[in-house]
């Protein structure tokens, strides 16, 4: 069986540019649904997009020929396009920085479901708690 085959899964996590809650109630589906869309235009493969007003939460997998740093770079470029014209937020930005964890893929289920829980997640714990949170459960090391 002379191939590869990778398991290469994310739970991405990033925000709106200084953490503006700008993504408003009756575009956030529609917001959800676009990188979907974007990331198998990229070779990628959604799973799952769920987030509030200010950060988006994303699960995809990635063929082993993409790098996770370009992958974000042109899916945030293209949801922020997006976003200006026609979310209807014309100076709209996402921060430069991300968060991003691989998932092994019998977690996947579990991250899926998590990301699908988030405004009722954050009714209780602030997009900064839950972040330092899964910083710290992930033993990543950041800078408050």
């Amino acid at each position: 069986m002379p191939s590869t085959y990778p398991s290469l899964n994310y739970h991405v996590v990033f925000g709106t540019k200084d953490r503006q809650p700008l993504i408003r109630q009756e575009i956030l589906t529609r917001l959800h649904e676009y990188p979907g869309g974007t990331i198998e235009g990229l070779g990628g493969f959604p799973e799952r997009v769920g987030g509030v007003a200010d950060h988006v939460h994303l699960l995809f997998g990635l063929k082993a020929t993409a790098t996770l740093s370009d992958f974000m770079r042109e899916l945030k470029k293209a949801s922020s396009i997006w976003m200006q014209n026609t979310g209807g937020v014309g100076d709209f930005a996402w921060q430069e920085s991300y968060a991003a964890f691989t998932i092994s893929a019998t977690a996947r289920a579990a991250v899926a479901g998590y990301i699908a829980n988030r405004a009722e997640h954050h009714r209780k714990r602030s997009f900064r708690e839950e972040l330092i949170a899964m910083l710290e459960k992930t033993e990543v090391e950041y800078d408050e």
